[in-house]
């Protein structure tokens, strides 16, 4: 069996009045915020996701509840933080991160390199091993429209002890 195993993990959350926008751990200046039970940082949820699956322990819901009061509003990095201890406890290294958001408006990419940042801070990896770019929906759509913000992240996982399940 190889030691390799790749992930894919997506978010989407609606825009709303009343509340900041954070991606990627970012706050950006913007009218509105994503709609969410945390803080609803559709990145770094993808990022969870992905990693989550890769190691087949579930997805983000199952490990963090929106059920739950303990995660409402909670910073999505301290979310980021328990899922690489989650991959560490399972016998995993993360070896690359490459992600992607989906955004009408605002602008990502002059936050791009604080998320790239707060990624490899929060998974103790190299920002050489993260890669974060940004796309418009061209006008099409729920996101086209500006209604909300989506992310796609893929992964790439090493296990690191055979014998822990």
């Amino acid at each position: 069996m190889t030691n390799l195993r790749i992930g894919q993990g997506c978010d989407i959350h609606q825009l709303c009045e009343g509340r900041d926008l954070i991606i990627g751990g970012v706050k950006i200046l913007h009218d509105k915020g994503l709609l969410g039970h945390s803080d609803a940082d559709v990145l770094l949820h993808a990022i969870c996701d992905a990693l989550i699956g890769a190691a087949a322990l579930g997805d983000i819901g199952h490990h963090f509840s929106d059920s739950d009061q303990q995660y409402k509003n909670i910073d999505s990095r301290i979310l980021l933080r328990n899922v690489c201890d989650l991959l560490k406890n399972h016998g995993y290294k993360i070896i690359n991160i490459d992600a992607t958001i989906i955004a009408q408006s605002p602008k990502m990419a002059p936050h791009i390199p604080m998320m790239i940042m707060h990624v490899a801070q929060d998974l103790g990896i190299a920002t050489q091993c993260i890669n974060i770019k940004a796309k418009t929906a061209e006008h099409l759509g729920a996101l086209g429209r500006k209604e909300g913000i989506a992310a796609e992240a893929v992964c790439l996982i090493e296990r690191t002890d055979n014998d822990i399940d």
